[in-house]
């Protein structure tokens, strides 16, 4: 079986490489494992003076979280499985964030859930315009993760409100104006990028590098600034109900099929990340918030709406999910809650 996360050092760099190609490079597991041991070896290397990140599929950068193992798991009655894997994840996460040398992620392609959580908390992440950022976690039953309650509310309020309760998508243009992103590299010169980065790129200086081959950032189209106004009027109260009424008013078919999508998505998963991104903004730091979505996260995937939108998403893939309950009326978020960090 080959590596699914590939490790060397070359030309003074730690090189890491996602090879799980015909799983768009969902974590499992063994590649949080192997990301968190290369990591920890190479911190205090002095022949290491950075590390770049990469994927081995031309499809995608990372995928997530392989949820659907861990819902195997729960079902399977194995639920610390799923358990251990949350801890060593968010682990890793939070790792990432302290690293002390510069980290580089190279994103061409897909990025979503765990995906951002192992490259948004590096220094330097690098898109193609082939990127495709986003944290769909709504739309199964879960909530976003990965330090997500932390990052998604430095992009802005309103607009990580909407990002986290809708699972909207941003290309690379997108990601770079609002800081998701800090590089723009053609996906034509990206070989040339990687190879310059082996060739000795921690002699120059992994930044510069990374900079001499940076080029302007792409410019977003005029529909995304109309949209980023009608996310702030409709986004910037923190209350759900809020949101949801001012959607209902908002005159459109942007403000309707933000409306009629949020209606399909688990309403106790909406309510937990209006919540877990109210506490976010207000956080001091990664590590709190990271501790409340482990909390959160043992409990969510032992429950009933995680194991139903998996199934739905990806497992049956008949897009008819049953939510329990089915109204945010509802849904009482105090229990799940209980004994996590205000």
């Amino acid at each position: 079986m080959e590596q699914q996360v590939e490790h060397d050092v070359v030309g003074g760099l730690g090189l890491l490489t996602l090879n799980r190609p015909a799983a768009l490079n969902a974590l499992t597991p063994e590649m949080v494992a192997a990301l968190a041991a290369a990591l920890e070896r190479w911190r205090e290397d002095p022949s290491v003076g950075g590390v770049v990140l990469r994927s081995a599929s031309p499809r995608a950068f990372c995928a997530g979280g392989d949820v659907r193992a861990a819902r195997a798991t729960v079902l399977a009655g194995e639920p610390e499985a799923a358990d251990a894997f949350y801890a060593a994840e968010y682990a890793l996460n939070g790792r990432i964030a302290a690293f002390p040398k510069p980290y580089v992620s190279l994103i061409d392609g897909l990025v979503m859930g765990g995906g951002l959580g192992i490259s948004v908390h590096g220094a330097v992440r690098v898109v193609t315009e082939r990127a495709v950022f986003a944290m769909p976690e709504t739309r199964i039953g879960f909530f976003p993760d990965v330090g997500a309650s932390w990052f998604l509310p430095r992009l802005g309020e309103a607009l990580g409100r909407y990002l986290g309760l809708t699972g909207a998508r941003l290309d690379a243009a997108q990601a770079l104006e609002c800081g998701l992103a800090t590089h723009f590299v053609p996906g034509a010169e990206l070989p040339a990028l990687e190879e310059a980065l082996r060739a000795g790129g921690a002699g120059e200086g992994v930044v510069a590098t990374v900079e001499r081959f940076a080029r302007p950032a792409p410019a977003v189209d005029a529909a995304w600034t109309e949209r980023r106004a009608l996310i702030e009027r409709c986004f910037g109260d923190g209350r759900l109900p809020e949101i949801l009424r001012r959607l209902a008013a908002e005159p459109g078919e942007w403000a309707r099929a933000t409306l009629a999508e949020l209606s399909g998505f688990s309403p106790t998963s909406l309510a937990l990340t209006a919540e877990l991104l109210a506490r976010g903004a207000a956080s001091a730091d990664l590590e709190v918030c990271l501790e409340r979505e482990l909390i959160l996260a043992r409990r969510v995937a032992r429950g009933h709406d995680f194991a139903e939108g998996v199934r739905a998403l990806l497992v049956d893939k008949d897009l008819a999910p049953k939510w329990r309950p089915d109204d945010l009326a509802g849904v009482d978020v105090r229990p799940w809650l209980a004994d996590v960090p205000q």
